[in-house]
């Protein structure tokens, strides 16, 4: 295998190799968001399941209606956050499986390199050792000659 070739694929690999360990670093970035954002998902609804009982323990004892309208109130927003939190951890979810498939594909790429590589380096050998052999039955050739001619 030439020089030129050797140099344009380590380079490739390189290249490839660098985009790999950057898909992995987005992998871990997104991962540690996903399970940050599902943890905060539980914690709010968490939040709301408490918030529900306590109301519900509290509703026991005569109450204003101005008091039951704020539980509504908040009640309604706090279903909304738990909601909106639900989509965010949905999404951090579907970037975290994006990025793993990202990954995948650029470890395939490296391994493709690098078996490109090792098959070259192969028949680059194979060639040299043909090459040797040739010039080795030469030799015995042209010695065999000689040895003809002196004789």
């Amino acid at each position: 295998m030439s020089s030129t070739a050797t140099d344009t694929l380590s380079l490739l690999l390189d290249r490839a190799e660098g985009e790999r360990d950057a898909a992995a670093r987005l992998l871990h970035a997104a991962s540690a968001q996903a399970q940050a954002a599902r943890a905060q998902h539980g914690e709010l609804a968490g939040y709301r399941q408490d918030y529900q009982q306590r109301w519900t323990q509290s509703f026991s004892q005569p109450a204003t209606m101005s008091i039951v309208g704020c539980y509504q109130s908040f009640g309604q927003r706090l279903n909304q956050a738990v909601d909106t939190q639900g989509h965010v951890a949905n999404h951090a979810d579907q970037r975290q499986e994006r990025a793993r498939e990202a990954l995948r594909q650029a470890e395939l790429r490296v391994a493709a390199l690098r078996q490109l590589i090792a098959r070259r380096q192969a028949e680059a050998a194979k060639v040299a050792q043909r090459r040797e052999q040739r010039a080795s039955d030469e030799f015995a050739a042209r010695a065999h000659l000689n040895r003809m001619a002196h004789a």
